[in-house]
């Protein structure tokens, strides 16, 4: 099981930061915003379907002017998306051909009419593709992963995940899931190996 962003495509905190400086914001201030109240606040709301777009700017702006910076919460959405990783998706496309797969990524209404034939193309590979927007619940919610399972049919035990964030990584741990935390995406891939205890058949 692969989250998309940060995984199978460059980090969103890369263009963060590169906003961050762009603004004269400090280091990190986009995700210190993000990770303040984190289950309510308003990219939570977003993911889960629950605000809209055009409610999300005014929204998340009130939230990063009260922590003390004014930035419009719909430039932060443009600078979402990031170039996918080849290697992620060889390896995806070699572990279908043994494994029930899935992507499991938080995501918001904008990225219906946004979705590139790219993008579009590596969710094809999955067995299922489970989105937070569809859902009404996003990671690090438990019920995400039970539910992933179910789509997959298989138990947490048979599973692994892998993700960029440990937040999301610790509920799906705490439930039988073994987990792979993916800061450097070959690293993380030779980890995988390492789980399924052979190598990956990529080509």
């Amino acid at each position: 099981m692969f989250d998309f962003g940060g995984v199978i495509s460059s980090s969103p905190f890369e263009a963060f930061a590169r906003l961050e400086t762009e603004l004269g914001l400090p280091p990190r201030f986009i995700r210190t915003v993000n990770s303040a109240n984190p289950h309510d606040n308003a990219w939570a709301q977003l993911e889960r379907g629950e605000l809209s777009v055009d409610d999300f700017g005014p929204a998340w702006a009130a939230e990063a002017d009260a922590l003390g910076h004014k930035i419009d919460g719909r430039l932060v959405l443009e600078r979402l998306g990031g170039d996918i990783r080849p290697q992620m998706v060889a390896a995806i496309k070699a572990c279908r051909a043994t494994y029930k797969t899935a992507c499991l990524t938080n995501n918001f209404a904008l990225a219906e009419a946004v979705v590139s034939e790219e993008v579009a193309a590596v969710f094809s590979l999955f067995d299922a593709v489970l989105e937070s927007r569809v859902l009404g619940v996003r990671k690090p919610d438990p019920r995400f992963y039970e539910l992933a399972c179910a789509a997959i049919d298989v138990e947490p035990e048979e599973s692994v995940f892998l993700d960029d964030l440990g937040i999301n990584l610790k509920p799906a741990r705490a439930l039988g899931i073994r987990t792979i935390k993916v800061n450097d995406p070959d690293q993380a891939l030779a980890e995988l190996e390492s789980v399924l205890g052979h190598p990956l058949v990529i080509g």
